[in-house]
């Protein structure tokens, strides 16, 4: 790409883009911007404690710092950043018209919420762009996502707080179902790293088969159940409604959250 970007924050989310990057071999100049510094960093990073002129040449400043700081961190960066650099924020709930406030409205802003498995290639990352985005920084854009893992695109941003929801919180869920089967293996009488070990690698083998091909989630569910067996009695408390109210709300408290963040 020949770009030169800048990665504000090295926190989990942020190594883990900086590594995809660097692991997809991907032709730019970085810099990171971490006050705490960057353990092992890649060779190829300049890795400064606070933000200065060398950011001046930067085609892209990647925003991955905690929402409740952002506002003080893009203070300082924005003697630094020219005009046409494009924003590209991971923070939960931070819109675009408030990246508008802080830059000044020609500023081209993405906003995308990438998730966790990221870390190993293996995450999804949604993304909205503001309408003076050019095409090429769209395009470059899609390409540092998917270094992380897939891409998607939507052009309503009121979309992203139930996106934060779904998928930016979404690992956090399947780790608490995780804990929740094996600690229900205990309870059946096994042992208790036996049951941990059955539970994470049940989930891990299902995800693989979830993402082998396109059958809907609902036949390989289906797939897995005879009539009047074990998985079906299962399932048959499962499936009593109670988890599905659950969800709903989960999925609506978080995304309650993501809006209060943005406000």
């Amino acid at each position: 790409m020949g770009s030169n970007i800048a990665l504000i924050g090295c926190g989990k989310m942020g190594r883990a883009l900086l590594d995809g990057w660097v692991n997809a071999r991907i032709k730019s100049s970085y810099i990171v911007v971490e006050p705490s510094g960057v353990k092992n960093a890649p060779k190829s990073v300049r890795v400064l404690k606070k933000p200065g002129k060398e950011l001046k040449n930067c085609d892209i400043i990647v925003l991955a710092v905690k929402p409740q700081v952002m506002n003080d961190v893009c203070a300082a960066l924005k003697p630094f950043i020219g005009k046409d650099a494009l924003i590209l924020s991971i923070a939960a709930g931070r819109s675009i018209s408030g990246f508008k406030k802080l830059f000044g409205t020609g500023q081209p802003i993405v906003r995308a919420m990438p998730n966790l498995p990221a870390s190993v290639g293996k995450g999804i990352s949604v993304a909205v762009a503001s309408p003076n985005v050019k095409p090429a920084q769209k395009k470059i854009t899609a390409q540092l996502l998917a270094a992380a893992g897939q891409v998607e695109w939507v052009k309503n941003e009121k979309l992203m707080d139930a996106v934060t929801a779904v998928s930016g919180s979404g690992p956090a869920y399947v780790f608490l179902l995780i804990e929740t089967i094996a600690q229900a293996g205990e309870k059946a009488g096994l042992d208790r790293n036996l049951s941990m070990t059955l539970a994470r690698q049940t989930v891990i083998g299902s995800a693989a088969l979830a993402g082998a091909d396109k059958t809907p989630a609902a036949t390989l569910r289906k797939n897995v159940t005879s009539p009047g067996g074990t998985t079906a009695a299962a399932l048959e408390i499962l499936m009593d409604g109670k988890m599905q109210k659950i969800f709903d709300r989960a999925i609506a408290s978080a995304k309650k959250r993501s809006k209060q963040l943005s406000s």
